[in-house]
């Protein structure tokens, strides 16, 4: 007969065991407390049963709970069983490869059951997670930790950039991987004048030359693969000797290769793209997004990384020492496209738009580039490069022309300066620029013998002078006086004019008769 409540013996550490004496309890698992209390009351007393005794379980219990320790595992862990669901294991596994991890755990069941399996959904469920998730470790991707070294490697990569006045843009994005340096430029497209154009400025921002480059197979890198083998741009590989840079890509749809541009392109959509999430307001201009890359350039250097715990801005001024040199002039694609200037136009064309270019440079070839709202146009001569022109950019058909790029303009059809090819007419044209007035005004209004009023203007210089038939004819021109005779009648009125002071009437000199004596007409 079991004691009482009261009288039973209650451990020191209090009674909150469970299953005291039950041998019915040799299937629970216990508790690391409960587990504990067991063990340290075998190793006091030695004794199973003692110990069952003094912690409130069952011997068996004390048993299974020494044995498993003795084996190395722990006590409180519940023991492995062998489920319904194990002699389908293969089956259940071979189900979720070919479905590549996408096999639904209901779906599994009903064909299982169709195979003699007894067991519950509830377990099969189990059982298609479990082979899921070894399938998962299976197919992982292990990572090695990329140690790397000073001026040896940069990445590059491409994302998506905001709307500018209706057009789409891009943004370039570059990694220094030792120091974390990161570089953002907008850009049009991804052409390779545009790619080499942002290399060159990304390197310059750098201070120097990296021994690697880093890209994605871009058709600006590597315009074929033959087994498995990338095949380089040749424009690129003559960048890279250039800037004696090497540049590598990576494996074809692996972009985990170059995570830290990645990120870069992560980071700089986030902040420059306008979104919900950064209530950024859109760009008015290409100018203020290459603004908006600037500060963000700024802000991402100057703080700390989270993996060095340094700023990026202060771990390139160590870095810089361990890069090449700059060359001094940029790869000439990175100026633009090439075009030959017209021998007898000095014009350019770029997408289908002309510009004008200075008229020494004619036949010459020039680099044509898009930079933002403008159009650059590079010469490349013995100097060294240098621009020679920079239009607003235009729309076909309306071309863009700067008069300085032109000798000045020669005679239009509206615009006509006597030339004389006679004797007759060098000899009236020789009378001064009132000759030329007049022969230029005479022939837009169809002045008849015109020959003959030229030969007596001739007569009469040499009569009256020539400075006053030069004045004369001046004036004819002005006043519209082309008749017969009216050369003459101008001579006539200036001899005739008197010369010396003019005299005015005023109230104190004057004869007329005054007005005083109406000073009292209608008054009384």
């Amino acid at each position: 007969m079991r004691p009482p409540q009261w009288c039973r013996a209650v451990p020191p550490w209090g009674d909150r065991a469970v299953g005291l004496g039950d041998p019915s309890e040799e299937g629970i698992v216990k508790s690391y407390e409960e587990t504990m209390r067991i063990l340290e009351a075998f190793d006091l007393t030695g004794s199973y049963r003692s110990a069952a005794a003094l912690a409130g379980c069952d011997h068996h219990t004390v048993v299974r709970c020494i044995a498993a320790r003795d084996a190395g595992r722990g006590a409180a862990e519940p023991a492995e069983r062998e489920h319904v669901a194990d002699a389908f294991v293969t089956k259940i596994e071979e189900w979720v490869e070919r479905s590549k991890g996408r096999v639904r755990g209901n779906i599994a069941h009903d064909r299982l059951t169709a195979l003699g399996y007894t067991g519950s959904e509830r377990t099969t469920r189990r059982a298609v997670a479990e082979a899921k998730k070894r399938r998962k470790l299976g197919q992982g991707r292990v990572y090695r930790p990329w140690v790397t070294e000073p001026g040896m490697w940069f990445q590059y990569d491409f994302g998506n950039g905001p709307p500018v006045e209706g057009r789409c843009t891009q943004l370039f994005c570059a990694w220094l991987a030792w120091s974390r340096f990161r570089v953002v430029l907008p850009m049009w497209d991804k052409t390779l004048p545009s790619v080499i154009a942002c290399l060159d400025t990304a390197l310059r921002r750098f201070g120097g030359v990296p021994t690697y480059a880093l890209t994605d197979n871009e058709k600006t890198v590597t315009v074929d693969h033959v087994a498995g083998i990338a095949i380089r741009n040749p424009e690129m590989v003559a960048a890279g000797h250039h800037y004696g840079l090497t540049v590598a890509t990576c494996v074809v749809a692996d972009p985990e290769a170059k995570g830290g541009s990645e990120s870069t392109v992560r980071i700089a959509k986030a902040d420059v793209v306008p979104t919900d999430a950064n209530l950024r307001e859109g760009y008015a201009s290409y100018g203020e997004l290459e603004a908006a890359c600037v500060e963000l350039c700024d802000k991402v250097n100057a703080r700390p990384h989270r993996v060095t715990r340094r700023a990026p801005a202060e771990m390139l001024l160590e870095e810089q020492p361990r890069l090449h040199r700059l060359p001094d002039e940029p790869y000439t694609l990175a100026f633009g496209q090439s075009r030959t200037v017209g021998r007898t136009t000095p014009m350019v064309d770029l997408d289908w738009c002309q510009y004008s270019v200075p008229s020494e440079l004619r036949g010459e070839q020039v680099w044509v580039r898009e930079h933002g709202d403008e159009i650059v146009v590079v010469h490349v001569g013995r100097g060294g490069a240098a621009e020679v022109a920079r239009h607003l950019r235009t729309t076909p058909g309306n071309p863009r022309v700067d008069d300085r790029h032109f000798p000045p303009q020669s005679a239009g059809p509206l615009r006509r300066t006597p030339t004389a090819r006679s004797e007759a007419e060098a000899e009236f044209l020789s009378i001064g620029m009132g000759a030329h007035r007049w022969l230029s005004e005479a022939g837009p209004v169809g002045v008849t013998r015109v020959r003959a009023k030229m030969a007596r203007a001739v007569a009469l210089a040499k009569l009256v002078g020539v400075k006053r038939v030069d004045w004369a004819l001046g004036h004819a021109a002005v006043m519209q006086r082309f008749d017969e005779g009216d050369l003459e009648s101008i001579l006539d009125h200036q001899d005739r004019a008197t010369p010396g002071p003019h005299h005015r009437s005023n109230e104190a000199t004057s004869l007329q008769t005054g007005t005083a004596a109406w000073d009292g007409f209608g008054q009384c």
